[in-house]
């Protein structure tokens, strides 16, 4: 491959340049006497010899093949090189590092929810990690066959599932459908759980699968900001205002007419609203401070007078 460097005989090397490679395979005609394998950090080197794996190497650094590599492998730990013979076997590269990719649902997920035979669609955003963590499992269902794997062909196998595992767990937490993000946690760590357990059978562990972001469909997203909007405001009439004022905002350096008719009911209606808060309270005040028809003293008809006119009873206090 071109982006990974020129290849030698004498060097067996991997010159990684691109993050999403998971392994690459060297498999030069031989590997010949004086040859030096350079493995450096992020990786290690399994020697392969007629498709069996004769060693894995982790430590970073250069090695002779001769006096380094060749003492440690199973079948060859006594193989001499010849003049001009050389040991024909393969080298293959692992990425050690964790690997972190965004995946999304590749269809709306149907919840089941009370009236809805269909169920409500989401959708979910958010990261998985992995790593390959089993060589030898590895090795026979991916790499025996491939000259390198990369990223996009794990996601590819995640994405198959993943969707699946969403619904199963978000339906198992029996959680509220509306509230899945707060229980975001607990519904990823489920489906890494059941991810790692389908992954292991080629070699990969998942290490994490975290979901960022939960998205409905607009007519149940507006529901949503609807209820929240009159739970806060509690009354009709506050309600009334807060959406006048929205409508004000929401026309701001566009429809002025609009914004000022909106601007002048909402006026009037708070006007209207002190009005009649004010005249309840004076009907109050004048209903207990108005004077008797007749003085409780003595009888006389006192003709809304603060005083009765025959013994002078106080009337009103």
């Amino acid at each position: 491959m071109g982006f990974f460097g020129n290849q030698f005989s004498d060097v067996i090397e991997w010159n990684e340049t691109r993050d999403d490679v998971i392994f690459w395979k060297w498999n030069n005609n031989e590997i010949k006497k004086g040859s030096r394998l350079i493995i450096r950090q992020g990786q290690d080197a399994i020697f392969m010899y007629n498709g069996r794996v004769e060693g894995i190497f982790k430590d970073a650094g250069s090695f002779d093949i001769a006096s380094d590599i060749i003492p440690f492998l199973s079948t060859l730990k006594g193989f001499k090189f010849g003049f001009n013979s050389g040991i024909r076997a393969e080298v293959l590269f692992i990425n050690t590092k964790e690997f972190t990719v965004r995946w999304g649902t590749k269809n709306a997920i149907n919840l089941p929810a009370p009236g809805l035979p269909g169920g409500i669609p989401i959708r979910a955003f958010g990261t998985f990690n992995f790593r390959v963590s089993d060589y030898d499992c590895f090795i026979e269902k991916i790499a025996g066959i491939k000259k390198q794997y990369i990223v996009d062909d794990v996601k590819e196998r995640v994405m198959a599932i993943a969707d699946q595992l969403l619904m199963k767990w978000i339906v198992r937490e029996g959680k509220d459908m509306f509230n899945i993000q707060a229980n975001a946690y607990d519904i990823g760590k489920g489906v890494a759980e059941d991810l790692d357990m389908e992954m292991m059978k080629i070699g990969i562990t998942i290490t994490g699968f975290t979901i960022q972001s939960v998205s409905y469909p607009d007519e149940v997203t507006r529901m949503q900001q609807k209820a929240a909007s009159q739970s806060m405001v509690g009354d009709m009439n506050r309600y009334t205002q807060m959406a006048m004022a929205d409508s004000m905002a929401n026309n701001t350096g566009g429809n002025h007419m609009a914004s000022n008719m909106a601007g002048m009911q909402m006026g009037m209606m708070m006007g209207q609203q002190m009005a009649n808060q004010m005249a309840n309270a004076m009907g109050m005040q004048t209903n207990t401070s108005a004077a008797p028809k007749f003085c409780p003293n003595c009888g006389t008809p006192t003709n809304g007078a603060r005083f009765c006119s025959n013994c002078g009873q106080k009337l009103i206090n």
